[in-house]
């Protein structure tokens, strides 16, 4: 454990402004969430009609769980933040814990400072004592934050609680997948793919059933917690024996691995590059197939579900009001149309969120020098830049299209109407061209300030933070419409416009152009 310490030092020198960044974020969610849904259901007849809501609409669960108090506002108000907070907590901790072990391996930063004297598990230890500290600094500053915005002391802790479980817990996984695999990628893609498969078992489990499903997810146990609805505090010790073990493992595995090597062996490659890698477009979808083919596995799971269940809405929704609630949710005339809306408009961000992360490639591939490489045999800079902008938009889109066809092709045998298909379609692709503003930011990101370019992240949670609460804050329209998904149109069941949609396009053409000049007037790397 030698070196700890300075490791533990230097890790917090170095995220001084990422981490108070992403725990103001957070707390800034829970917060605006509690206020907001006070307002908003005042009675209590009120809050009882849209937690029924919310627990009848199957897709709604399947996402953020269930309401587990009916009466409780607390429930009501902190179901979104508990169910999505929980997951990008979750893919915050996995990144900060790769960040400071396998990123540090892999461009040679610690060989550096191992040959000094520092244990060989210090680095591991020093990345835990961060990721942990940073979930329970979260955790007390949300305690805080929301009882002082008006809900119980006691549900605020037991929120907090929920939050931190779920952070420290994958914190503990990507300590065991940076010994699993040899690379930075490898090890975030492995930790993603567990909590992706733990949020399908959560799904399932809190949908379909059987309920038991649910208790193998570590996202169920957050969902266990019951803040405002029993206030369940003792899940806490199922986290931390998980956490426990899953550490022990770890630290197990970094005494028997090499350094620079993960436990599991890289696949061997052939001697000789096939045709199909000769030219840099082929080697940006090479090297981000495997992403990309996570990411669409994901996307049609979530449409088969969301077509399985859209055409039940409205045997679950008797009230008037209860349907003018959803409704204005992304929907107009039909309430199955407002479900496959809003759904939508939740894969439209999330897709996004895959712009996002391909595009950052370029970034990765200069930092990484790996770019001087393809440069240096005549490749020009914009080339290059384009292979890896087209795989995120083509991505981008392929994503949607997935997803829109699984729920339509479902949503019309359970209808037999084949005509659902187009319909639905319609309403995944409109998303696409809001989905490919990200991208554009990230480009002028990496051609301007490279080393900002993880702000795309920011800018990202910003505009998802806006179409969440923006409405429910009461937001003047001027400052909705800076997201670009604020200018969408709500299909199926709406009227589509070509204006927006061509502006959105424009948008991102400008965005890529720009980035583009930038970045072949200044030096690479």
């Amino acid at each position: 454990m030698n070196g700890t310490r300075e490791l533990v030092r230097l890790a917090l020198r170095r995220d001084r402004i990422l981490l108070p960044s992403w725990i103001a974020a957070f707390v800034l969610l829970a917060v605006t969430s509690a206020a907001a849904t006070k307002d908003l259901f005042p009675t209590v007849d009120s809050v009882v009609q849209a937690a029924s809501l919310m627990n009848g609409t199957p897709a709604l669960v399947a996402v953020y769980g269930h309401i587990y108090d009916l009466t409780s506002i607390g429930a009501l108000a902190m179901l979104k933040a508990l169910g999505t907070g929980s997951v990008v907590i979750a893919i915050f901790s996995i990144v900060l814990v790769v960040r400071h072990t396998r990123a540090e391996e892999e461009t040679g930063r610690l060989e550096l400072v191992g040959s000094g004297v520092v244990g060989r598990r210090a680095p591991l230890t020093a990345a835990l004592v961060v990721a942990i500290g940073a979930n329970v600094a979260l955790g007390l500053i949300t305690a805080v934050s929301v009882a002082a915005a008006g809900l119980p002391v006691a549900g605020s802790v037991t929120f907090a609680l929920a939050w931190m479980s779920v952070g420290i817990t994958f914190a503990c996984v990507a300590a065991v997948a940076v010994q699993l695999m040899a690379g930075r990628r490898a090890a975030i893609g492995l930790a993603t793919a567990a909590l992706g498969l733990v949020f399908v078992l959560r799904a399932i489990g809190d949908t379909l059933g059987p309920q038991w499903l649910s208790w193998l997810s570590p996202l169920g146990w957050g969902q266990q917690f019951r803040p405002y609805a029993g206030d369940h505090w003792w899940m806490a010790g199922i986290a931390a024996a998980f956490a426990i073990v899953v550490t022990a493992a770890a630290y197990r595995l970094v005494s028997r691995r090499d350094h620079g090597a993960g436990m599991l062996p890289d696949r061997v490659g052939p001697a000789g590059a096939s045709r199909w890698l000769a030219g840099p477009f082929s080697l940006a979808w090479r090297l981000q197939r495997g992403s990309l083919i996570g990411w669409t596995v994901g996307f049609v799971a979530y449409g088969l579900l969301v077509g399985s269940v859209a055409d039940s809405i409205g045997d679950m929704v008797g009230s008037p009001q209860a349907q003018q609630m959803f409704q204005q949710l992304g929907g107009r005339d039909v309430l199955t149309d407002a479900v496959l809306s809003a759904m939508f408009a939740l894969l439209g961000v999330v897709a996004s969120g895959y712009g996002v992360q391909a595009a950052l490639r370029l970034h990765g591939e200069e930092t990484e020098h790996r770019a001087d490489a393809v440069l240096a045999v005549g490749v020009s800079r914009a080339r290059w830049v384009l292979s890896h902008v087209g795989v995120a938009l083509a991505g981008t889109a392929f994503l949607l299209v997935g997803a829109g066809l699984s729920a339509g092709v479902v949503h019309a045998a359970r209808t037999g109407d084949g005509g659902q298909v187009g319909r639905v379609l319609v309403g995944a692709l409109v998303q696409v061209p809001a989905a490919w503003v990200l991208t554009g930011i990230v480009v002028v990101l990496v051609g301007t300030v490279p080393r900002l370019a993880a702000l795309s992240w920011a800018v990202l949670a910003a505009f998802m933070l806006l179409g969440d609460l923006g409405p429910l804050l009461g937001l003047d329209q001027w400052l909705l419409d800076f997201s670009p998904f604020a200018h969408v149109p709500h299909m199926p069941g709406g009227a589509i416009t070509a204006t927006p949609l061509l502006w959105l396009v424009a948008t991102t053409a400008g965005l890529v152009v720009a980035g583009l000049t930038t970045l072949r007037r200044r030096d690479i790397g």
